[in-house]
């Protein structure tokens, strides 16, 4: 049983303020490379102890570069960096995916650090002329490839938002208070839930179904500032500030955004 876990950090256990994910030279920031990697631990701990037989993780915050590598488990296997082929690579080989430490949808009222890709140039986001965030379109990547998302985590307005995830494993680490505000758990029963959803999340499997997007896929994009939409053959301007592309998959269609 092989396991992919794409982990974000705004979902993290013990995260709920701005500078905690923002500023990489700060204090803040590289406390929350340790909350992140003590979540990842107990993230591999449940899949292992779930009958994984291989977890692979992917550092897909910012930059891509946040474990801790000496405090890693070391029956998993990490990825880190700005990844330059698929955005969850080889994902049709893994059996299930997990995504933690993720984050509700741009404008969802009171979630933590809420956005879609980039607060800074996105505000809204459809796929197939619904409002979705990050979750949806990783889910979309795995579901066009065959594989189910098995388990999400985050605080309770991600887990609400996940609802669309059948029999996938929903994990609240925290109570949204504000965009910069939470109920926090213990670091040990944030990570006891971790490692107990993705334990039942794996021993469940082969009974979740894929996440699939109905084809031909349409991304509609709101930027933040004004005419900045990209002019090309492939994309259809809706305004100043928003346009559209289709494509055949959700990743080809997250490509042609670029």
């Amino acid at each position: 049983m092989k396991i992919f876990v794409m982990v974000d950090m705004e979902g993290i256990s013990g995260i709920c303020r701005k500078s905690q994910v923002c500023s990489p030279d700060g204090e803040h920031y590289q406390n929350s490379r340790k909350y992140l990697t003590w979540d990842v631990n107990a993230c591999v701990e449940g899949c292992f102890q779930g009958g994984a037989t291989k977890v692979v993780v992917r550092d897909a915050h910012s930059s891509g570069y946040h474990f801790i590598w000496e405090e890693l488990d070391p029956r998993g296997e990490y990825i880190q960096g700005a990844v330059e082929t698929e955005r969850i690579p080889s994902i049709g080989n893994f059996d299930g995916l997990i995504l933690l430490g993720y984050h509700a949808m741009g404008g969802t009222p009171l979630a933590v650090l809420e956005h879609t890709m980039s607060s800074l140039s996105w505000q809204n986001f459809q796929m197939n002329g619904e409002k979705v965030g990050e979750l949806a379109i990783d889910a979309g990547i795995a579901g066009d490839n065959g594989t189910p998302t098995i388990m999400v985590s985050g605080d309770d307005l991600l887990c609400k938002e996940a609802a669309f995830l059948k029999g996938a494993v929903k994990v609240e680490v925290k109570k949204a208070l504000g965009c910069q505000a939470a109920q926090l758990l213990s670091k040990e029963e944030a990570h006891r839930r971790i490692t107990e959803g993705a334990a039942k999340a794996v021993k469940n499997c082969k009974k979740i179904k894929p996440y699939k997007v109905k084809a031909p896929v349409s991304f509609r994009l709101e930027l933040v500032s004004r005419g900045k939409p990209p002019r090309r053959p492939y994309t259809k301007i809706i305004d100043g500030r928003t346009y559209e592309v289709t494509g055949k998959t959700v990743e080809d269609a997250l490509n042609l955004l670029s």
